[in-house]
């Protein structure tokens, strides 16, 4: 079967296309699934350029296809089944309970830049009801992550304002799932020409950061000087000490992401004083992740994919994605 790996941990041609040998029939408890498209994520990006990655390690962490097979005992998934992955295969239901990605498909055991994948059923979903494997394949990390965010760790409500940083697939996402919740989204970019496109996807408001860069005032002033509800922070370090000014006495920020760092200086003394309540989000679990499934079957989303690319051309796609460019997912067909 046809499959990109990792050859060259670290380099700037870290992969190669290549046959590998065909899993075979599923075990017990395992299912054989034809991977028929997968998504990008910012992990991906760093998996295939450390060098401590593996030799052979199989990227992607976002994928999504067809049950061929079902092994011995497996009795949620049947044959014909449209399916996509789950980040957290062993995690269930309820809070936080992973600090590590060594059983994530993709980042610490192999993922889905592959054809054929034999692997426990407890690995993937079934995918939404009319959803092309592409569309399912963003649910994985992006979806799901911006489902918890705003869900589970925001607590949002009709009526809430939330700040959406960006417009990469998460915050595409949370700009989506926000508006179908009935809150106000204030998003924020660098590109004005993006901004537009946000507004035609439900922003409320938008502000560019460049041009803004106290952007946490223009949130305040759009909210009358209360600030925000939520903010989903997708920076990290550079981008928090905005967040935090951005966001109402008794808010919400959940951190999705650390695009700018993995630390730095934080006005710890204004989370005290505005009694701020900040969560570290990390994708999700299985049960949100059919809560999210039931919300964009009743709803209708689609998520909005900016650009596809075929497997052979995953080199290409991640140095697309690391260029900023998109807007939403990068997809990748099998």
């Amino acid at each position: 079967m046809k499959a990109v790996i990792v050859r060259h941990p670290g380099e700037q041609d870290a992969l190669e296309v290549v046959d590998l040998p065909d899993p075979g029939h599923p075990g017990p408890g395992e299912v054989r699934v034809r991977v028929h498209a997968g998504a990008l994520n910012y992990h991906d990006t760093i998996v295939t350029g450390s060098t401590d990655t593996p030799v052979g390690h199989v990227p992607l962490a976002d994928g999504a296809g067809e049950v061929e097979a079902v092994g011995e005992g497996v009795t949620e998934l049947a044959v014909g089944d449209a399916v996509f992955a789950r980040f957290f295969p062993e995690r269930r239901a309820g809070g936080a309970m992973i600090d590590h990605f060594g059983t994530t498909p993709g980042i610490g055991v192999p993922g889905y830049a592959r054809e054929v994948v034999v692997a426990p059923a407890a690995q993937f979903e079934r995918a939404p009801r009319g959803y092309s494997h592409a569309e399912a394949a963003t649910l994985t990390v992006a979806g799901l992550t911006a489902w918890a965010a705003l869900h589970e760790n925001g607590g949002i409500r009709p009526g809430d304002t939330v700040v959406l940083q960006g417009t990469g697939g998460v915050s595409v996402f949370a700009l989506q799932l926000a508006k179908l919740s009935g809150a106000t989204a204030i998003v924020t970019s660098s590109s004005d020409e993006k901004l537009e496109r946000a507004k035609a996807l439900g922003a409320d408001h938008v502000v560019n950061y460049r041009s803004q860069p106290r952007w946490g005032d223009t949130v305040r002033e759009l909210t009358e000087g209360r600030g925000a509800d939520l903010v989903l922070d997708v920076g990290g370090p550079s981008t928090l000490p905005q967040s935090i000014q951005a966001v109402r006495v008794g808010g919400r920020i959940s951190v999705i992401g650390v695009l700018t760092g993995l630390s730095g200086d934080i006005p710890t003394g204004a989370i005290n004083m505005k009694q701020i309540r900040l969560n570290g989000v990390l994708v999700g679990n299985h049960e949100q992740q059919r809560d999210l499934v039931r919300a964009v079957e009743d709803s209708g989303l689609r998520p909005v994919i900016d650009r596809t690319f075929p497997l052979e051309e995953l080199s290409d796609a991640l140095r697309y994605f690391t260029s900023g460019v998109h807007l939403g997912k990068v997809a990748i067909n099998m």
